[in-house]
């Protein structure tokens, strides 16, 4: 019956396709019939080309590596990249947007070395270079199909066929340039200094890789006695060390000159030196105290003694006896004696510090500047590349790893009677951020950048760029160029980029090479590749003449960061190719993203390097993204499965849905966000399918207009002007958001505009097509429903283009169906992200408009809250409401324009308004803490109790001019917060009122009495919810046109029937208008008439209804019809069997064209038939 019903009112001239149900559209499927469209349309190429001849937009993408999969940190930089571009793209500019790849360094060498069983350089030399790095370089690519694959299905357009890849020799070439460029500037050096150290990748790390990951670990805290030569007291130093595997390299103590120090005996006899003020943190030294901890400023315990006490300058120079007797005879010349310096720190330890310079920064420096060791000198150092003791230590430490043989040395020196306390302390560790090992200090030789030599170039080149968030730039950044140091920039790995640094052996000779041209000339070799198994035997002959051997390459390679530094350069092959194009136009970039941690990383090494090599930022405009938790606050970690995959996401709620719960958090202020997929399902929920349920109910009643007046819907025919106040509101709320956007997107605050977008988005359903649902399917006529059609498809229209950045394939699918509405259907710009952004129609601007709707939700969203608590339903009418505001305009606006709508949602006969609160109201005012707390200080207790004191007319007074002086302060509008207390006017009795304040300065007061014309209203409205029920389960469109017949039912009582009688004739108008027909009695149901549903109901009032939906069908009196036939049995009959024939729509075309009467001619009789009398419509 429903598909012979629709094929009845079909119409082959629709000009917008149907849509599916909303429970029925698969987001996902949907999305990847998208992809599909960009694919076989080459979407994004299409829009470089068309983009063609407009300004460059330069955008920089950081090169991830592909050794591993892309996880939600990635999706979401990505998207952040991806919005930024795109909206780029459609304010005019060309983008073009290159995928990198970076190639080298630890992360693939480490893979390879797990693959392998590798364990140290002796490994790799066994098996050669060259076999090595061509395993490095089969991996780098693994999974480079997996990160096309995801990034593409996220929607974000990027181009992986012109990608560029650190490993490529163009690439390669182009860093060598920067070295060079930077040596001949005087601004490298190799240096010998103690680094971070990965023990697991036998390799330096820079500073700042060293602060990637930092974990809380438990150490041994052991405290040691160094015993002093020549001392009367037979006194002992005692240091305090977390790292006792350094202790076999002690070579001096060393004490701030500042403090005082104390001799202090123990109850054993034994004489400690330590800090005076760490005294008491000698195990047992400390007197204990009720309740606190030893050394809390306790006093000595019982037995304890200060013998002497010395000034830290005092201590300089006595010498001590050596440890371990790895190095005694070897450095006793100088070493085993007290330094000072002003390093040494009183809040933890002893106040004095044992000295390793091999493995310590402070410790290197203090030593040679006290002639322990010397610069370039011989530096004790028995720890191999692997982190594994070496000669001279002996066993049983010999070739064990530093960390596992803190054990045993601290047997070792208990054994000694040197052990003083041995504890554990829980601390802050630097973790290797590759191999996930703890890192070791080690004094290594590498080649560095001055960049504590150029740091004020850096700061000032930090205030050009725009951070967002800005606080991350001024704090975080600033501080780290503030306080950095040189950068260690070479590797002693395998695959990499080698440094291009060639020497003699006796290092007197030194030739750094600045290109493959150059090196090919020096050496007289064709050069293919650059990696070191093509070049390490590559010699350069000595300039010193013939006699002297020739130049060799040095073993490092460049650090990976210093490659994806260059990248700027590198991926254009600069200075080599493009290089008038490169320095026109396409640097600095005008915009970078990735996320809080590379603000160490790859934001810093841009900085650096661009700095080095031009004295500018790299970068104009950054966004910085927060690290993305698993959703116990956790890191995402594969191995405890505490995240869901990003494919099962994508599959599961689509990638806008995912894009759009991404972006509108706090991670794009670079804070932290737990992920919770019921997060991405309520974006969908909420969002998504509000949005498609206002699209679909747009096409819906296009179709249905065009289907009932065979005239084609045209959005921009002329005199569809906004006219309705809420046309206007939606209009104006449209141009309102677009100027926002654009601001906001210009300054790179995603923050600020996705919260926007998604406000107007529910603005738009909830209150636009929520509220102009009737006029929308036509309750006004057709010119009337033409204007709000027109509007809802601009809107929507218009928030395809805007929202397009953000959720790229929901606003594909809607644009591709609504632009077969637009002038030769939409062909100039075949997809939504050819368009460019909106412009916002200033003569659309109407603050007034959009400030009375806001307070008009206001009153609505009031209203309903003082119903809900007065177990008042919507569905019942109350009698009177008023509405108390201050604004003439708004109250004007809501008795005139606004005021069917209200009256609509909360369902009441009377609406008032009232401009003088004072009249149902006491009006207070109490000061916003918050606010004034900071500001008055002290003054804010005597400001807080003259503001409670105000009166009615200072309170009114303040709220018209918006400030108020009190206690010698000016007050402003934030200052105060003004709130009405209700009163219950005379004449109401208490039970009869409610009223309650809210946003926007509004009080709403609703009268709650209800009699038996309320009553039936009310049921009127269950009457049409049922039927309406009725028809969504039948399955019936909108569009579909039906008869609704009703009859009590069987066994009701006389009152109900009588209640239910009355209710349909008090109510007949509202109930017809509301379900588009006549309702009629199932007594007038005509016997041919297809049922399509039938169904018995109940309303709140205990009367009960049979409700019938049939196809329409025309319904003849007979009594009358026979009339008319003057009395003529046969041919009355006859008459009624041709009529009930006819097409039912084709029949009351006919009717209403001849004014409400057809000609029924039968055997050449003719019969006059009205509407109305002899027949009766169902519409």
């Amino acid at each position: 019956a429903v598909w012979a019903l629709r094929a009845a009112h079909h119409h082959s001239m629709s000009t917008l396709e149907d849509v599916l149900e909303g429970k029925d559209y698969a987001f996902p499927v949907e999305e990847e019939s998208i992809l599909q469209f960009w694919k076989d349309t080459d979407a994004f190429k299409e829009q470089l080309r068309r983009s063609e001849g407009r300004p460059e937009y330069v955008f920089y993408d950081g090169p991830p590596f592909a050794t591993g999969l892309p996880h939600y940190g990635h999706i979401l930089a990505g998207t952040i990249k991806d919005v930024v571009t795109r909206f780029a793209c459609s304010t005019g500019h060309h983008v073009t947007r290159r995928f990198g790849w970076d190639c080298h360094g630890l992360p693939v060498e480490f893979e390879i070395d797990k693959k392998l069983g590798i364990k140290g350089k002796e490994d790799v030399l066994r098996m050669g270079i060259d076999k090595y790095n061509e395993e490095c370089r089969s991996i780098v690519m693994r999974y480079s199909k997996e990160w096309e694959k995801t990034v593409t299905r996220t929607g974000r357009w990027i181009d992986f066929e012109n990608d560029y890849k650190t490993l490529d020799p163009n690439y390669m070439e182009s860093v060598w340039w920067v070295f060079k460029t930077l040596w001949e500037k005087d601004l490298v050096y190799k240096g010998f200094k103690v680094m971070p150290y990965s023990t697991a990748c036998n390799t330096p790390l820079s500073n700042f890789e060293a602060g990637l990951d930092y974990r809380d670990v438990s150490d041994p805290a052991v405290m040691v006695s160094f015993p002093i030569i020549g001392c009367d007291l037979g006194a002992s130093l005692v240091a305090w060390t977390t790292t006792p595997w350094t202790l076999p390299s002690n070579l001096a103590l060393c004490v701030n000159p500042a403090f005082m120090y104390v001799y202090v005996r123990s109850p054993a006899g034994a004489v400690y030196v330590v800090a005076e003020v760490r005294i008491t943190f000698l195990p047992g030294a400390a007197k204990k105290v009720k309740g606190g901890k030893a050394g809390d400023g306790a006093s000595l315990a019982d037995g304890w003694e200060i013998v002497k006490k010395v000034t830290g300058a005092e201590l300089k120079d006595v010498r001590y006896q050596p440890l371990f007797p790895f190095f005694a005879e070897e450095m006793q010349a100088t070493a085993f004696k007290v330094c000072v310096d002003g390093y040494v720190t009183n809040d933890s330890g002893t106040g004095v510090v044992h000295q390793a310079p091999a493995y310590g920064e402070d410790d290197y420096r203090v030593c040679i500047a006290s002639g322990v060791v010397a610069k370039g000198g011989v530096l004790p150092d028995p720890v191999d590349d692997n982190g594994c003791f070496c000669e001279p230590v002996t066993a049983p430490f010999l070739g064990k790893h530093v960390k596992e043989a803190d054990k045993e040395l601290i047997a070792a020196i208990k054994d000694m009677g040197r052990l003083v306390d041995n504890a554990r302390l829980v601390h802050s560790y630097p973790y290797c951020w590759r191999s996930h090992t703890p890192l070791i200090y080690k004094a290594v030789a590498s080649y560095f950048v001055k960049v504590e030599e150029i740091k004020t170039q850096l700061l000032a080149n930090n205030k050009k760029t725009h951070w967002v968030p800005a606080y991350v730039q001024e704090k975080r950044f600033h501080n780290w160029l503030e306080n950095a140091h040189d950068w260690s920039i070479s590797r002693s790995r395998y695959w990499g980029t080698p440094i291009p640094v060639w020497t003699s052996e006796d290092g007197e000779e030194v030739r750094v090479i600045g290109s493959i041209a150059e090196l090919e000339e020096a050496t007289g070799t064709k050069i293919t590749d650059i990696h070191r198994h093509f070049i390490d035997h590559l010699e350069i002959p000595s300039s010193r003449g013939p006699g002297f051997p020739p130049l060799r390459r040095i073993d490092e390679v460049f650090d990976c960061w210093f490659e994806s530094g260059s990248m700027p350069y590198a991926q254009q092959h600069y200075p080599f190719e493009n290089k008038e194009r490169f320095e026109k136009s396409i640097f600095p970039a005008n915009f970078i993203a990735e996320g809080l941690d590379q603000t160490r990383g790859w934001f810093y090494t841009l900085m650096v390097l661009s700095t080095a090599l031009f004295d500018k930022p790299a970068f104009q405009n950054l966004v910085c993204n927060g690290l993305v938790l698993a959703s116990d606050g956790k890191k995402m970690s594969k191995s405890l499965k505490n995240y869901p995959d990003p494919q099962i996401i994508l599959n599961k709620y689509g990638a806008d849905a995912l894009r759009l719960y991404l972006i509108n958090s706090p991670v794009v202020r670079a804070e932290p966000l737990r992920f919770k997929e019921d997060g991405v399902f309520s974006v969908l929920k909420d969002l998504f399918l509000p949005w498609y349920n206002a699209y679909r109910f747009l096409v819906q009643n296009v179709r249905r207009v065009e289907e009932e007046t065979g005239v084609a819907f045209n959005p921009s025919a002329p005199g569809q002007n906004a006219v309705n106040v809420l046309d206007r509101w939606i209009a104006s709320a449209t141009s309102s958001l677009v100027t926002f956007v654009k601001a906001e997107m210009e300054a790179y605050r995603l923050y600020t505009v996705v919260p926007r977008l998604v406000a107007f988005i529910g603005q738009l359903t909830n209150v636009y097509v929520r509220y102009n649902r009737s006029r929308l399917k036509g309750k006004n006529g057709d010119d009337d429903t033409r204007r709000a059609l027109a509007v809802l498809f601009d809107v929507l229209l218009v928030l395809c283009k805007t929202m397009a950045p953000f959720t790229p394939f929901f606003v594909e699918k809607m644009y591709q169906n609504l632009r077969r509405c637009l002038p030769d259907q939409g062909n100039a710009e075949p997809s939504v992200h050819f368009c460019m952004f909106p412009e916002a129609a200033a003569d659309a601007l109407d603050a007034r408009v959009e400030t009375s709707v806001v307070r008009m939700q206001a009153v609505i969203e009031i209203g309903r809250q003082i119903r809900e608590r007065n177990n008042k339903s919507l569905k019942t009418p109350l009698k009177r409401m008023v509405v108390v505001h201050p604004d003439g305009d708004f109250l004007a606006d809501l008795k005139g324009e606004l005021r069917d709508y209200v009256v609509e949602e909360l369902n009441v006969r009377q609406l008032d308004v009232c401009a003088d609160p004072k009249e149902w109201a006491t009006v207070k005012a109490e000061p916003n803490f918050a606010a004034l707390g900071k500001r008055l200080g002290k003054a804010m207790a005597q400001v807080g109790k003259a503001v409670k004191n105000m009166t009615q007319e200072d309170i009114v007074l303040f709220q018209s001019t918006g400030s108020f002086a009190v206690e010698g302060h000016v007050l402003g509008a934030d200052d105060l917060v003004v709130k009405h207390e209700f009163c219950v006017p005379a004449g109401y009795a208490k039970e009869d009122l409610d009223a309650a304040s809210g946003e926007e300065d509004v009080m709403v007061i609703m009268e709650l009495e209800v009699d038996q014309s309320l009553l039936d209203a009310g049921a009127a409205r269950e009457f049409v919810n049922r039927v309406q029920k009725l028809r969504k389960s039948a399955g019936l469109q909108a569009s579909d046109t039906v008869a609704v017949f009703f009859e009590a039912t069987k066994g009701s009582d006389a009152e109900a029937c009588a209640n239910l009688t009355r209710m349909v004739a008090n109510e007949r108008t509202y109930l017809e208008d509301s379900l588009g027909c006549v309702l009629q009695p199932a007594s007038l149901q005509p016997l041919h008439a297809v049922v399509i549903a039938s169904e018995t109901c109940a309303l709140s009032t205990g009367a009960g209804f049979i409700a019938t939906l049939t196809c329409p069908a025309v319904a003849l009196d007979g009594d009358a019809v026979k009339a008319a036939c003057n009395g003529v049995d046969e041919l009355a009959a006859a008459i009624t069997a041709l009529v009930v024939s006819r097409d039912y729509v084709k029949l009351k075309s006919e009717c209403d064209a001849n004014g409400g009467v057809i000609g029924v001619v039968v055997d050449g009789a003719q019969v006059t038939l009205r509407a109305g009398k002899e027949l009766m419509f169902s519409k």
